[in-house]
């Protein structure tokens, strides 16, 4: 694979990347006007002027080895907004199951079944336990949501 810096020169001269298998896919694409601007749509494209890509030398560190900092401070609006509805809707839904623990698969495989009745449970499993139980079509209702321990 290979990365272009793309360069819109259209109205806008909008900036973009397209990655190519290769140069020849690039050209062969071009010509036949695949290549188009993301953000204007125009087929007046070309490579935009794009720094070397130069090897460090051997006694260098990188930057990728070396710690990043986390990001801090407070999530977008749009970010807290859809948190606070997927815990809404979480909530929602466990109050209107039963909390089964560590008994989840084996009560999921037993509504699955028919052993026991129709009813939307909640509950904890690991993935030797829920071996077999994910995936299937139950009758009932065994919800899986992360992180729903009541405790």
């Amino acid at each position: 694979m290979i990365v272009f810096d793309l360069e819109c020169r259209g109205s806008g001269h909008h900036r973009f990347e397209g990655w190519f298998a290769n140069s020849e896919a690039f050209a062969d694409q071009l010509g036949r006007g695949l290549v188009t601007c993301p953000q204007c749509g125009s087929s007046d494209v070309g490579k935009a002027v794009m720094a070397p890509s130069i090897g460090r030398k051997g006694n260098q560190i990188s930057a990728a080895s070396l710690p990043q900092p986390v990001a801090g401070g407070n999530l977008p609006p749009e970010a807290q907004a859809a948190l606070a509805k997927l815990a809404q809707l979480q909530a929602e839904a466990l109050s209107s199951s039963r909390w089964v623990g560590k008994r989840f698969a084996d009560e999921s495989r037993k509504i699955h079944y028919g052993e026991v009745e129709d009813r939307v449970i909640h509950g904890e499993a690991n993935a030797r336990a829920g071996q077999g139980a994910v995936g299937r079509r139950n009758r009932g209702g065994a919800v899986a949501v992360p992180g729903c321990s009541p405790r």
